[in-house]
């Protein structure tokens, strides 16, 4: 394999991360509050995406289910992309677009914390996930690329400068883990 391949992707990759560090840590941050706090008032985080975005959901699931880095309680997160049953029962029954909706419908209550992760910010079925959790009066967050979400759809968007989808998923992994950090020192702290 040529060595191009290697040096021009972490290359990009690079510039990416450093755009990211110039221009959205304050929502990153304003995000991963609204996690801590709402884990803190005992409620629960629910997330899901398509295709990598969702094993980005889960990944974010399994590390507040299990644990990060230092073993500590397991925190109440619930990833809305794992049963294949509710999966392809909503798809069959109610279209593809109604898959977060409506679990978001039957397990969001007031003040939880919706993570709904898509690079392009056009996924209909995570928009329609998003806007569902506010109905419910829960926390939205949207992980999303540089083209971010039409207003008003989440109460915090995270979104990667750039529209490569494979530099904005490396981005939102990297978010993801920071929020974890967040949450491990919180307890760690007392505060949580």
């Amino acid at each position: 394999m040529p060595t191009q391949y290697f040096a021009t992707h972490f290359a990009e990759h690079q510039r990416v991360i450093a755009d990211c560090i110039a221009s959205i840590q304050p929502a990153s941050d304003a995000a991963g509050e609204a996690i801590i706090s709402c884990l803190g008032r005992g409620g629960k985080l629910l997330a899901f995406g398509n295709g990598g975005s969702a094993t980005q959901a889960s990944h974010l699931v399994e590390e507040l289910i299990g644990r990060f880095r230092d073993t500590r309680r397991a925190l109440p997160a619930v990833s809305l992309v794992s049963d294949s049953g509710v999966v392809t029962c909503i798809a069959n029954d109610f279209g593809y677009e109604a898959l977060f909706e409506r679990q978001v419908e039957a397990l969001a209550t007031t003040g939880d914390v919706v993570v709904g992760i898509t690079t392009s910010g056009k996924s209909a079925n995570v928009l329609r996930g998003l806007k569902a959790a506010k109905e419910k009066r829960a926390v939205t967050i949207a992980l999303c690329g540089k083209n971010g979400l039409e207003r008003g759809i989440a109460d915090h968007v995270v979104s990667v400068p750039s529209d490569n989808g494979a530099y904005v998923q490396e981005a939102h992994l990297m978010i993801l883990h920071v929020w974890c950090i967040a949450v491990d020192a919180t307890i760690k702290a007392g505060g949580l």
